[in-house]
């Protein structure tokens, strides 16, 4: 059994893989432990597209089947991943920036971690957020 931290750390874990072959092994790496990951990419002025950014995390988390098409779970991803978000808020504004969004869960431990580098040009920060809700236990 696992508890909140432990799903955390997974999905910073997996927000910070280097590549697609690598996200996919630490996902069937977790899963081994009943813990059910998923990411997805994102770019773009990150401000301005916070609605984008919720959108791709709930549906990267429902195709993978880390949550179900219901609202009480889509609301738990769009509130983790808000949280998460207005970490990265103040570093991002008026910038362009690139990562990923993981989210991954445990029974009802839900944490939404959105790793990416911003800036202007070579001038990049990166910057990391985090946000945990919980769930009803599948």
């Amino acid at each position: 059994m696992y508890d909140s931290v432990d799903v955390a750390r997974a999905a910073i874990k997996l927000a910070i893989t280097s590549n697609r072959a690598a996200e996919e092994q630490l996902i069937e790496k977790l899963k081994e432990k009943e813990i059910y990951g998923a990411a997805v990419d994102i770019g773009g002025d990150i401000v301005n597209s916070i609605h984008l950014v919720i959108e791709r995390a709930i549906i990267a988390s429902r195709k993978s089947g880390v949550t179900k098409e219901c609202h009480v779970q889509d609301g738990a991803i769009a509130g983790a991943s808000r949280e998460a978000l207005m970490q990265i808020a103040a570093k991002a504004t008026g910038l362009n920036g690139g990562g990923k969004v993981a989210i991954c869960r445990h029974r009802e431990h839900l944490s939404v971690c959105i790793f990416m580098s911003i800036g202007l040009l070579h001038l990049n920060e990166v910057v990391i957020g985090l946000g945990h809700r919980s769930l009803p236990a599948n």
